[in-house]
C-alpha cells in the first residue's frame, strides 16, 4: 500500500462529467441550489443529490442550510485553484467542451475565479503588483512588501482583518487562459471587492464575466499596471 494523499479519489470525484459541470458552475463563487446544479449538469434531481453527497464527503463542496433550502458552494479557494489549473491543462491539450464557455473573449479578458479576478486583467494585476514592488516572492509564494501594505491600506483594504483569517493573504493561482499566475487569497478577493465598490467593474448576470467600464479600465491601469 502506498502512503500519502489519495489523489485518485479526488481525481475520480472531479472526473465525472456531471460533477465536473457542477464544480465549474460553482466557480462563479455563488451559492447554488441542487436544482440549479441539476440543470448545469444535465442530470436528474436524484442523480444530482447523489453527486453532491459525494462532493461534500470528498471535501470539494460545502452546504449552507437555510430552512428547507440547501445552498452549495466550493469548499474554499484551494478547490477553485485546483479547478482553474485543470482548466488550463485541458485547454493546453486542446480538450474543450462543446458548448460556448471560457474560450469566449469576455471570459478571457476578465472573469471571477471563485472570488478573485482572473483572465488577462487578473494576470496584469499580479504582474503590476510584482513589477512595482508591492508583492515579492518568498520561494513560490507571493508576499506583501512594506510598500505593498501601504498601497493596500491606502486603497481601502483592512489588512488587520485579512491577517486574522485562516486563509492566506496572498496566493498565486495559475490562470487557465493565460497559463500564468493571477492573485488569489484574501488580498485577491479584497481587491476585486474594491473594484466593485469603486464602480470600476461589475459582474455580468449568470456569468463569471467581470466587465470593467472605460473609466474603470483607465483607473485600474493607472493604479496597478
Amino acid at each position: 500500500m502506498k502512503n500519502g494523499p489519495d489523489i485518485a479519489r479526488i481525481a475520480a470525484l472531479v472526473g465525472d462529467p456531471a460533477r465536473a459541470n457542477m464544480l465549474t458552475a460553482l466557480m462563479t463563487g455563488y451559492a447554488l441550489t441542487a436544482r440549479e446544479l441539476s440543470e448545469e449538469a444535465g442530470v436528474t434531481p436524484a442523480t444530482t443529490s447523489s453527486h453532491l453527497g459525494k462532493l461534500e464527503e470528498g471535501g470539494l463542496v460545502k452546504v449552507d442550510k437555510q430552512g428547507r433550502h440547501r445552498y452549495y458552494q466550493l469548499a474554499d479557494d484551494q478547490v477553485a485553484s485546483v479547478l482553474e489549473g485543470l482548466m488550463g491543462l485541458a485547454a493546453r491539450n486542446g480538450l474543450q467542451r462543446v458548448r460556448p464557455g471560457p474560450k469566449d473573449p469576455a471570459m478571457r479578458e476578465a472573469r471571477v475565479c471563485y472570488d478573485h479576478l482572473a483572465g488577462d486583467m487578473g494576470v496584469a494585476l499580479y504582474d503590476g503588483l510584482m513589477n512595482q514592488g508591492w508583492l515579492a516572492l518568498d520561494g513560490d509564494t507571493p508576499q506583501l512588501t512594506e510598500k505593498g501594505q501601504g498601497l493596500a491600506e491606502g486603497f481601502g483594504i483592512d489588512l488587520a482583518v485579512l491577517s486574522k483569517s485562516k486563509r492566506p493573504v496572498c496566493k498565486a493561482c495559475l490562470d487557465w487562459s493565460n497559463r500564468r499566475s493571477h492573485l488569489a487569497g484574501g488580498l485577491g478577493a479584497a481587491l476585486l471587492d474594491r473594484f466593485y465598490d469603486l464602480g470600476w467593474a461589475k459582474r455580468e448576470p449568470d456569468s463569471r464575466v467581470v466587465s470593467f467600464s472605460t473609466k474603470g479600465t483607465e483607473a485600474f491601469k493607472a493604479q496597478f499596471v
